[in-house]
């Protein structure tokens, strides 16, 4: 495995067969996000969708667990600063959230969060923005942020309602109470539960299934399934006929094709 990031970042990167691993490592606040940590992700998720080398992406938590959600502290400086600077403090951090999200939603490679304890508020948001969520025995789920009233502001409130149907999610989201592994594979929100001590061996062996096939192929699927809901048939129709286009010119279609030729050929 080669190691990326030095063990004292707060989110360390490692690639081991092609397969990136994004470590939230802040045990000791329960991997509550900081504002370094939102700079970071950016960083990390930009350098893994440039990296044609890297075919798919893991996002799992140091410790106990997975991500507290927002750092007290941060909530702590907003709220001290001064009143006419609010406003527009807020918005700025939430330009630079709804960026990282965006990246990791659209990273144009399978993504998977290995989720190893408690996911609440934008940690939970940041699990169910992987394209998949494997959950250890030991984690739950909490779309907490009515606890401080707040509403999602991490994506869960598109990504939510896609895993679970819209009334499901208003009453996730009213509550913010908490969901058990066994509950979230039930309604949706879970794909496995997998024994704690596999978790990670289980993700990185379901990532190399998902990407094991032609890169480009999977690349324009997902960004055409990203969307297909907000689109019409016809619509999703062109997209897919331009999006072949590409995939007839792109090197794995090529070689498959004259692999399948020439095992034809040979067996006469």
């Amino acid at each position: 495995m080669t190691i990326l990031q030095s063990v004292s970042s707060p989110i360390e990167m490692s690639v081991e067969d092609g397969i990136a691993t994004l470590t939230l490592n802040r045990p000791e606040a329960r991997n509550a996000f900081s504002d370094q940590m939102r700079s970071l992700l950016i960083e990390r998720l930009e350098e893994i969708a440039a990296d044609s080398s890297i075919r798919a992406l893991i996002i799992t938590g140091a410790g106990k667990g997975f991500c507290a959600g927002g750092d007290i502290k941060g909530m702590e400086k907003r709220m001290s600063a001064p009143a006419g600077e609010v406003a527009f403090n807020g918005w700025t951090r939430q330009q630079r959230v709804h960026h990282a999200v965006s990246l990791l939603i659209n990273l144009p490679k399978p993504t998977i969060a290995a989720v190893n304890g408690a996911a609440t508020g934008l940690g939970c948001d940041l699990a169910l923005s992987c394209d998949f969520v494997v959950s250890s025995e030991q984690a739950s789920f909490a779309m907490s942020y009515i606890a401080r009233g707040l509403i999602p502001d991490g994506g869960g409130l598109y990504v939510l309602p896609r895993r679970v149907g819209l009334t499901r999610a208003k009453e996730l989201i009213f509550t913010g109470r908490t969901v058990q592994p066994e509950e979230g594979l039930a309604i949706g929100m879970v794909d496995r539960v997998v024994a704690h001590e596999d978790l990670l061996s289980e993700a990185s062996q379901w990532a190399r299934e998902l990407s094991a096939g032609s890169s480009t192929a999977l690349g324009l699927s997902k960004s055409i399934l990203n969307n297909s809901f907000e689109l019409t048939q016809a619509q999703v129709l062109a997209m897919g006929s331009q999006a072949q286009g590409i995939c007839y010119t792109s090197s794995e279609h090529q070689a498959s094709v004259a692999a399948f030729l020439a095992a034809k050929a040979k067996r006469g």
